[in-house]
């Protein structure tokens, strides 16, 4: 299982309801149904995603974040996880609202567009940067809002979301030792993984 995936799933409540957004082929769905007994389902976008979780027994359907959250009810899961999609997201507000109606809590990661390396490509080179965790070309990526872990620090006060925990991590998932310090995060952070709640 993808690192950050295991990170979000210490942070997912045994027993919880649980809808993973953007679940690829349900990996998570997968550990979180065994290991945790939680009532976990997914939306994907991709198709061929799609029917490999199903072909492996796992509630996914296809559909799209940005239109499909609207058809739920209110307060239907406990948890809605968006893993490593915000940033792949037309609407990345308005998903986050819809996840906040639908859940009590929100699990969101993100690759940190702060992150050093990243600030000294773009500064040395003058193109857009090439990591493990960004490795398309800009014209090939499908991520269109990239962001920050100041940027989401600070939609989350505008929107008036809590953060109840929050860390910056590798792409090794290893917890940097600046968590304690946003702009040092911000600085070091290959990812940002956060628990938010309505305010």
């Amino acid at each position: 299982m993808r690192v950050d995936l295991a990170l979000i799933a210490g942070m997912v409540k045994p027993g919880a309801r649980v809808l993973d957004i953007g679940c690829a082929e349900g990996q998570l769905i997968e550990h979180l149904t065994r290991d945790k007994r939680c009532d976990a389902r997914g939306i994907e976008i991709d198709m061929r995603e799609v029917q490999r979780a199903i072909a492996h027994g796992l509630p996914v359907m296809q559909g799209d974040a940005d239109t499909e959250l609207v058809t739920y009810p209110d307060d239907a899961f406990d948890y809605v996880i968006l893993s490593r999609t915000l940033q792949a997201v037309e609407k990345p507000r308005e998903v986050l609202r819809q996840m906040l109606r639908i859940s009590t809590r929100a699990i969101v990661s993100f690759p940190n567009f702060g992150h050093w390396s990243l600030r000294l490509q773009l500064l040395a080179r003058g193109r857009m940067p090439m990591t493990a965790g960004w490795n398309r070309m800009w014209y090939e990526t499908p991520n269109i809002h990239p962001c920050t872990i100041s940027d989401f620090f600070a939609l989350c006060a505008m929107d008036g979301y809590v953060v109840e925990d929050w860390l910056a991590a590798d792409e090794e998932g290893l917890r940097t030792p600046w968590r304690r310090s946003r702009r040092l995060a911000n600085l070091f952070g290959e990812q940002g993984l956060f628990l938010l709640r309505r305010g």
